[in-house]
């Protein structure tokens, strides 16, 4: 996969790209990742990216130029651009997976009040990744490469990723390391039990409650079987 980053501060990716398995995933070569300067493609010798919007208004938005200017300088017939937008469709688990298939992804973000609207019709799709506004693109375009690439194969291992929150639209299970007791706070007795089954069968258990408990609008889109049912009632039942 390739990542190419359109943005006004390129800088602010390069210590992301060498932090932890981001860092790795790129020194390895398993993602290819490149920052665009948007700004190199200004005409004028000041190059100013940005003017005042027509009709009036407060702020200032990128000009339609420079932005689609740098767009064409690296889109590919098999690239596939998203726009940073809080106007976009929320960002989720689903869409990460669907876009860790693309084999060139690029990301345009924008700042100051926002991009000319005319740029919307060289994007294939706009992407927010919550309900707030924030100062520009870079940060959301950041979620969104950290979420992809640890899903390209090669970043992180195959078992790591499966019973990750939302794969199969639960929550994750609560996890526990040393000390087994601590000031008194100890691990449940089941995980030092050395039963394999029967540690699943409670994973699974506390996925199901942890969804139920903190995320009720998943565990209402979540398929219940007659087993996971009968779990969820015994737990009702005992509180």
């Amino acid at each position: 996969m390739k990542i190419t980053i359109l943005t006004l501060f390129p800088e602010l990716f390069e210590s992301f790209l060498k932090t932890s398995i981001i860092g790795r995933v790129v020194q390895e070569g398993i993602v290819d990742v490149e920052c665009v300067q948007i700004r190199d493609f200004a005409l004028d010798k000041y190059k100013h990216v940005d003017d005042k919007p027509f009709g009036g208004g407060a702020g200032m938005v990128m000009k339609y130029q420079p932005v689609l200017d740098a767009l064409d300088s690296v889109k590919k017939d098999n690239s596939y651009t998203l726009l940073m937008s809080p106007q976009g469709k929320v960002y989720n688990q689903n869409k990460a997976k669907e876009l860790a298939q693309k084999e060139h992804i690029i990301l345009l973000c924008g700042h100051y009040e926002g991009l000319d609207a005319r740029i919307t019709k060289h994007v294939d799709e706009e992407i927010s990744i919550g309900d707030y506004v924030l100062t520009g693109g870079e940060l959301a375009a950041m979620v969104i490469m950290d979420s992809l690439m640890r899903l390209v194969k090669g970043s992180i291992n195959a078992a790591s990723l499966e019973e990750e929150s939302f794969e199969d639209g639960l929550l994750e299970y609560p996890q526990y390391t040393q000390p087994a007791d601590y000031k008194g706070d100890k691990v449940p007795s089941i995980l030092l039990s050395g039963h394999h089954a029967n540690i699943k069968a409670y994973r699974h258990k506390q996925r199901l409650l942890q969804t139920k408990k903190k995320r009720p609008d998943l565990i209402a889109q979540y398929t219940l079987s007659i087993e996971e049912k009968k779990k969820l009632e015994e737990e009702e039942d005992e509180e």
